[in-house]
């Protein structure tokens, strides 16, 4: 099996659609091979574009920030996104862009085996759930092929509407729950539609932390 080193590579090489053509860096993502959260955005901004890092512009101090809330960091996750090179302008990545890249995306989920991927935004959504409302899904935990997928809004969403800061927040602070309960049932199959939530099954539903509290002096 390739190692993420070896699937960088490819990425880097890469020009299977024209987002080549524009790139200064491709952004294969980042973080520990063995993490058990693998969180996958939309796609390279400016910043990550210069840097061939993924999340370090206002979205990603913002995810900095939440995953120091619950004890983690950025070397304890890997991080990636749905397409490697930064779409013009910011644009939404196309279709065809998305095929592209989901050969690299898919070896990088096989590599590292989460016990969870969660997804931030709609487009990293569509690829586990295609046609789903991310406002209807968001906070729950959903399956794919026996894999738990965690959707949540992207941070981005909370630089344009403030008041979904806490939002996101509180879908955040249920992922050690989230974790603990996988590792204690190593589910290997999703359960039935209609299960209830207990110990030993990941939550089905928002988990919310009323202790949760926001900063209210900085700016995301």
């Amino acid at each position: 099996m390739e190692n993420l080193q070896q699937i960088a590579a490819l990425i880097g090489r890469c020009t299977d659609c024209d987002l080549h053509a524009s790139r200064i860096n491709v952004v294969p993502g980042e973080g520990d091979s063995n993490a058990e959260i693998m969180f996958i955005g939309e796609g390279p901004g400016q910043h990550e574009d210069k840097q061939g890092r993924p999340f370090v512009g206002a979205a990603g101090n913002l995810l900095d920030e939440m995953l120091k809330a619950i004890g983690l960091s950025r070397g304890s996750v890997f991080i990636a996104n749905m397409v490697k090179c930064r779409p013009p302008s910011n644009r939404d990545p196309q279709p065809d862009e998305i095929l592209a890249c989901s050969k690299y995306l898919d070896r990088q989920i096989e590599v590292i085996n989460p016990l969870v991927v969660v997804t931030l935004g709609r487009f990293s959504l569509g690829k586990f759930f295609p046609g789903e409302g991310i406002s209807k899904v968001r906070g729950s935990i959903r399956y794919y092929e026996g894999r738990p997928i965690y959707p949540m809004l992207h941070p981005a969403a909370a630089l344009y509407r403030r008041e979904l800061k806490e939002t996101i927040y509180q879908d955040f602070q249920a992922l050690p729950d989230i974790l603990n309960n996988l590792r204690r049932s190593k589910l290997t199959e999703p359960p039935s539609e209609h299960a209830s939530t207990n110990m030993d099954e990941p939550p089905t539903q928002t988990v919310s932390y009323t202790h949760l509290t926001l900063p209210t002096n900085r700016e995301v």
